[in-house]
């Protein structure tokens, strides 16, 4: 029996979640791959991992019993390789990260570059999600570590198997149109008359900026709701509103656009997660250093206290063991 550890993890994931395309989802490849592949598992155990009733599939018994042994097999497979890496005399190791724009093009580049010199054999790999994303994915295994945000005024829930580490303290900032507040200072009360151009109230920072300006005793008239801070610059230059931008955000700034100092304080916490069972991960404790390092050289440097959760952390509730694949016309492909 040949038990491929990719197709063990999409087996993990259906179990975990319900679905083939919420195991999809999580693991970024499409729904018909991971069918194609839960079926070429079954041809390799050579017995009957699921069964389908009408457009419906369940795990067999079976099924969920190598389901369970996956999460075995995939823990050991983590904790043989961080026992080679802490055995090895040098470090060598491939990992990926979970990254979003301003991180990644303001953090990671000099991070990289340092860590390639000191420790050529560690190979980073980066996967662009939204900030919301990246914490999850990392503790389904998609990815070995990622970049999460907590904001001063709206602490991220957590997941209480994964550990995060600080690595950089950012200030929030006015981007307004050229000319248009000729004060050093503002707070978002007196901008208050302005159109906003802020990200959608389903990411962290578009609920952040929300709240912040609830506290200042106003809702904003967004006219425009973008997901990126370069896309909401740009439009500031075009006179569009004005919008919140962060340190590493600066980097992207076009012309026309001035950058005020924020009366109200507002910061937000950038940090690199990881699984717990990976703490003592030589490559990744490198990592996480050379990124901590490039964010002190930019003025960013961390405290290493972080926001107290505001709620319990995040559990995800897992489907009965023969839970059904509800989703219409949802087909596994056994043969």
């Amino acid at each position: 029996m040949d038990l491929s550890l990719p197709r063990l993890r999409m087996l993990r994931e259906l179990h975990r979640r319900g679905t083939i395309t919420a195991a999809a989802t999580a693991l970024h490849y499409t729904a018909s791959a991971v069918s194609q592949q839960l079926a070429q598992l079954e041809r390799d155990v050579g017995t009957r991992l699921f069964e389908r009733r009408g457009r419906r599939v369940r795990l067999t018994d079976l099924g969920v019993l190598l389901a369970e042994h996956a999460e075995e097999i995939l823990a050991s497979v983590e904790r043989a390789t961080q026992a080679l890496e802490e055995a090895g005399e040098s470090v060598a190791a491939r990992l990926t990260a979970g990254v979003w724009a301003s991180v990644a093009s303001g953090l990671l580049p000099d991070a990289l570059t340092a860590l390639a010199r000191s420790h050529p054999g560690i190979e980073v790999r980066t996967r662009e999600l939204a900030p919301e994303e990246t914490a999850a994915a990392v503790r389904d295994g998609a990815l070995d570590l990622s970049f999460v945000i907590d904001y001063s005024n709206y602490p991220m829930t957590w997941d209480r198997s994964l550990h995060r580490e600080v690595v950089a303290v950012e200030r929030l900032y006015a981007a307004v149109p050229a000319g248009a507040v000729p004060m050093a200072s503002v707070t978002l009360a007196e901008l208050a008359e302005h159109p906003w151009i802020v990200s959608p109230a389903r990411s962290h920072f578009g609920h952040a900026i929300r709240l912040a300006c609830q506290s200042a005793g106003f809702a904003p008239r967004i006219d425009h709701e973008v997901e990126e801070q370069a896309t909401a610059m740009a439009m500031v230059a075009a006179g569009l509103g004005v919008t919140v931008v962060s340190d590493l955000g600066l980097a992207l700034r076009p012309p026309g656009v001035d950058v005020v100092a924020l009366g109200d304080a507002l910061t937000r916490t950038v940090s690199l997660a990881y699984r717990t069972n990976s703490a003592r991960r030589p490559a990744l404790l490198l990592v996480v250093d050379a990124v901590r390092t490039s964010a002190a050289e930019k003025g960013l440097a961390a405290d290493t206290a972080l926001p107290a959760p505001t709620t319990e952390p995040d559990t995800e509730q897992v489907p009965p063991a023969r839970a059904a694949l509800e989703e219409p016309g949802e087909r596994l492909e056994l043969r």
